[in-house]
């Protein structure tokens, strides 16, 4: 087998579940915080005087507070926002304030790494839901849940309770709901390794999705379709899908989905050996990344770079890029993967023929 044919074929199984990590917010990984106290307890704390003669006002100022600070990636200030307007709504009955609180509270403990407590508030969210006959608010934490659940490596859990959802939006008709359902249904078909049922899940995704106009969900199926046909080796409807992700992010300012299709599509360029449209696309995601000032984003526009020059051969260019990794890596105090990116360019180096005159 050729050196390109094992890279094409290594990169195409990577991606097979590199769709499933960039939707949760995933993806994205993080450590669960040590000593953190089980959400119940949290949520049913003693009420204080003070909190007792809140208005509901105040919990909704401390609700959209909890909101912008998660917005603004402040995590752990929106999970305490968001806990202190859960007590108000808790001692006046507000379940459908509460719904959207747990809400809030399990996507900042998902961003937290805090994946049990997220899963508890998801829960709750869910039973109001259910008590409430909340049809379209059943959907959505279904589906969070199934997400999550899938994260957690229990795909077979994850496949049910998405189901369920799809089962529930089918039956009342909502469209957006269906979408949804089908396309993280397509998620947990790739992460068992089944890409042809994944892509046939998607495919039927986009449809719905379109008929609502859900540009950012069109956006997000789009990519995870581009991941499957990539797992798949079908590397022209890995270019055209993703794509037309990449176009649609680019329109909505969606710089995150942007960066992810262009991962892609310098992968499968780089397949079928088209090596100046894969440097063309890597220069753009350089630009993004220094125009939204994010080291992390630099740091693997250069991995990538590196990865790209060491497969060409061209070690002295490779080993500049990997070294300017490096130094982020440094500047991020990210030793893991500092250690990552000296060890794979110490590999390169060890690898390299001598030339001989």
């Amino acid at each position: 087998m050729t050196q390109r044919h094992l890279f094409s074929s290594a990169k195409a199984k990577s991606y097979g579940v590199f769709g499933f990590y960039l939707l949760m917010l995933t993806s994205l990984l993080h450590p669960v915080a040590a000593g953190a106290a089980d959400i119940t307890q949290q949520l049913h704390r003693p009420l204080n005087r003070s909190v007792g003669r809140q208005s509901r006002d105040e919990a909704d100022s401390l609700l959209r507070v909890a909101e912008q600070q998660y917005a603004s990636g402040y995590a752990e200030k929106a999970v305490d926002s968001g806990l202190q307007a859960l007590d108000i709504y808790h001692l006046i009955g507000d379940l459908k304030a509460k719904s959207l609180t747990y809400n809030l509270l399990a996507k900042a403990y998902i961003e937290l790494g805090r994946f049990k407590e997220g899963e508890d508030a998801l829960r709750r969210r869910l039973a109001i839901a259910r008590d409430t006959k909340d049809f379209q608010s059943q959907i959505f934490a279904l589906n969070n849940l199934g997400t999550l659940l899938l994260q957690a490596g229990e795909p077979t859990a994850a496949g049910n309770t998405i189901q369920e959802a799809f089962t529930i939006a089918n039956n009342v008709k909502n469209i957006e709901g269906e979408g949804l359902s089908l396309s993280n249904l397509g998620l947990v078909a790739a992460r068992l390794g089944d890409y042809n049922k994944a892509i046939k899940l998607y495919e039927t995704a986009l449809a719905f999705r379109r008929r609502t106009r859900d540009a950012q969900g069109e956006i997000n199926t789009l990519n995870n379709l581009g991941d499957a046909y990539l797992a798949a080796g079908n590397y022209a409807d890995t270019i055209g899908t993703y794509g037309a992700a990449m176009r649609i992010a680019k329109t909505l300012g969606d710089r995150r989905n942007q960066l992810r299709a262009i991962d892609g599509l310098v992968t499968a360029h780089t397949a079928v050996e088209r090596y100046e449209r894969a440097f063309d696309l890597l220069q753009q995601r350089l630009i993004i990344a220094q125009e939204l000032q994010n080291l992390r984003e630099e740091l693997n526009s250069f991995e990538s770079y590196a990865k790209l020059y060491e497969q060409l051969g061209n070690y002295p260019t490779a080993r500049n890029f990997y070294e300017r990794a490096i130094t982020l890596s440094q500047t991020l105090e990210d030793n893991k993967q500092e250690i990552f990116l000296r060890d794979r360019m110490t590999q390169m180096l060890r690898s390299q023929k001598p030339i001989i005159k």
